[in-house]
């Protein structure tokens, strides 16, 4: 039923076949003289948005800042909203899987964007992100993953896979990503939450415990390759992995 998923760990081959039928013959590979990388033009249409993304990036979580206060607030009532927040730095927020009791300690992997993107998977898929906060789906090992930390590393991951602090994209992912987000100003989040579910379905899939992290990291990361490749995905929503997204 899930083939390409199960698959996790065949190998991508990103040869020029697919990328030419991909319909992005306005992206360009050049070499550079001092990088063996090729580097990919981008439309006007499509730097902009990556200036706008990259533009998030470089914002770090603040615990100082009103703003950034109110949306870790939000985090929480969202995750927990029959359960009252008694402080900003408190020992519940372990229940989210943040390793002690100030969050803002774990973001510095991942800065404010890391935030916004738990937000996102939230408000937009609430019964996948309660699955996955409270590990409901499947055979759990006794040593399971920290959910928030998780989500940190995961933005981490995908600002790496596509190269997103480069000027332009140096693989086909990165440049295959990009025209998506030119067309979804809301693509890199909404790959998050695909990748948090890809993840935690390998994670099942693969019986892993909290020591196999990286391993189902990495695994993660090859489907992900694998199915932005795939001709026949015009938008993230055709990605086999959404599939296993629940709203």
């Amino acid at each position: 039923m899930f083939a390409e998923v199960n698959e996790c760990f065949a190998e991508v081959v990103a040869g020029s076949a697919a990328w030419l039928g991909r319909g992005l013959s306005c992206v360009c590979a050049q070499g550079r003289d001092n990088d063996a990388r090729p580097s990919f033009d981008l439309t006007p249409a499509q730097e902009e948005c990556l200036q706008r993304l990259q533009s998030r990036m470089d914002v770090a979580y603040d615990s100082s800042i009103p703003e950034h206060q109110e949306a870790l607030k939000a985090l929480w009532n969202a995750a927990f909203p029959e359960e009252e927040l008694r402080s900003l730095i408190s020992e519940q927020w372990k229940e989210m899987g943040w390793q002690g009791k100030d969050p803002s300690t774990d973001f510095r992997g991942g800065g404010f964007i890391s935030l916004e993107n738990l937000m996102f998977f939230a408000r937009n898929f609430p019964k996948s992100f309660q699955d996955l906060l409270r590990k409901r789906d499947g055979d759990r090992s006794v040593w399971e993953y920290p959910f928030a930390v998780a989500g940190v590393n995961i933005t981490f991951m995908l600002i790496q896979m596509l190269d997103l602090e480069a000027v332009k994209p140096r693989s086909i992912v990165g440049a295959i990503f990009l025209k998506l987000l030119a067309e979804n100003e809301s693509a890199f989040d909404l790959l998050y939450c695909i990748t948090f579910k890809l993840m935690d379905h390998l994670w099942l899939t693969m019986r892993a415990s909290y020591m196999d992290f990286n391993t189902v990291m990495k695994a993660t990361r090859r489907q992900l390759e694998k199915e932005l490749l795939f001709e026949d995905v015009t938008r993230l929503e055709d990605l086999p992995s959404y599939s296993l997204l629940a709203r």
